[in-house]
């Protein structure tokens, strides 16, 4: 295995192949995404310029979408936050 340091770091030039192939991929990737991501900002100014959202209305909706594409249960997110806001474990509640 043919190994080389870079600023001091010891890999081997089949892993510094792979990093390199994975950060093109990687941009590849995020180049593509960035039309996608902009009509998502146009979306939202949108909405926001007709006045039928305003930008609170907007991220507390966005938060809901995330938290049902995750499954995560608001009762489950309720409870954590009222142990963060209190400073107490779930067991001193």
């Amino acid at each position: 295995m043919i190994e080389e340091t870079v600023e001091g770091a010891t890999v081997s030039v089949d892993t510094r192949e792979k990093m390199i192939e994975y950060v093109k991929l990687l941009k590849s990737i995020e180049d593509a995404m960035e039309p996608y991501k902009e009509s998502k900002r146009e979306l939202r100014k949108d909405y926001i310029a007709q006045g039928w959202l305003d930008k609170n209305e907007i991220a507390s909706i966005t938060r809901a979408y995330r938290m049902l594409k995750k499954n995560e249960r608001i009762e489950d997110l309720i409870s954590a936050y009222d142990v963060i806001s209190s400073g107490k474990s779930q067991n001193d509640a």
